[in-house]
């Protein structure tokens, strides 16, 4: 790889001091690299990533590594994230092994592993890209919302819960385990429906394929009351819904390409990762 492209986390690199170390280290290799341009929130300025950029390197946590993703979606550029988080499962080096991970870039054709992506619209208006998951969740006060959960039309369950995870593969890690669902290997393609806190014995989270459509409705609360709810897309978005609301999902044309240096298998990673937390 010859062009690189820098994406920092400027609350995690203070002063873009990594930064500035990483592009220096790049150029002394005789290789390209350009720093992001982002506006005030810190979103990539639209129409100034760069072409034949063969790799985007990601410094922060996951969440700067997802934001990146989806930002870059529409570039199919690989992705590298370095770690300057805590957790930083999907951040694949370290940043004390940063440079003996840009010498591999430079001399090596890495792996590189697809991980897919969702779409979620409001009433077939209103949509985001998500790459872990679209939660929906109550807005307000502490009680149960109804909602009911249709694939491809036809009623699957309905639900008297805290709220509802739909989850990527990618995205299964994360507030779908913390809510008892199950880990998926995170190339493979498919939903995980996951209710948060459900008010029945038997509330089990259900695997969907990746081809199908789910819609989740948001039911009128009790006595006709107007319900209030909220949906969420990678923690990012936010979406207000109301009585009636349908959230409908499918899987999006768009991937994620993350760059894989390590040979480590996905459970010996999760295994790492996760001891202690």
């Amino acid at each position: 790889m010859d062009r690189f492209y820098i994406i920092a986390n400027e609350l995690k690199d203070i002063g873009y001091q990594i930064t500035q170390e990483i592009q220096t280290y790049i150029e002394e290799n005789g290789k390209e690299c350009i720093v992001a341009t982002k506006d005030t929130e810190g979103h990539i300025v639209p129409g100034t990533v760069p072409e034949g950029i063969e790799c985007a390197i990601v410094l922060g946590g996951d969440g700067t590594l997802i934001r990146a993703a989806r930002e870059l979606k529409e570039y199919h550029i690989p992705l590298i994230g370095v770690n300057m988080g805590t957790l930083g499962y999907l951040t694949e080096v370290e940043l004390p092994n940063c440079r003996r991970a840009l010498d591999q870039l430079f001399s090596e054709k890495p792996d590189i592993e697809q991980r897919m992506m969702m779409y979620g619209s409001i009433n077939g208006c209103v949509g985001h890209v998500a790459m872990n998951d679209v939660v929906i969740t109550r807005d307000g006060g502490l009680r149960v919302v109804h909602f009911r959960v249709y694939v491809n039309g036809t009623l699957l369950n309905s639900y008297l819960a805290d709220g509802i995870i739909v989850s990527t593969p990618t995205g299964s890690t994360g507030y779908n385990l913390s809510a008892g669902g199950p880990v998926v290997e995170p190339t493979a393609s498919m939903f995980v429906i996951t209710p948060i806190c459900s008010h029945a014995l038997n509330a089990s989270s259900i695997v969907l394929s990746a081809e199908d459509t789910i819609e989740i409705e948001v039911c009128e609360g009790r006595y006709g009351r107007e319900e209030h709810a909220l949906v969420t897309f990678d923690g990012a978005d936010t979406e207000r819904l109301h009585s009636n609301d349908r959230v409908r999902i499918n899987k999006a044309r768009e991937t994620v390409r993350l760059v894989k240096l390590s040979k480590e298998s996905f459970m010996k990673t999760m295994r790492e990762k996760m001891k202690g937390n």
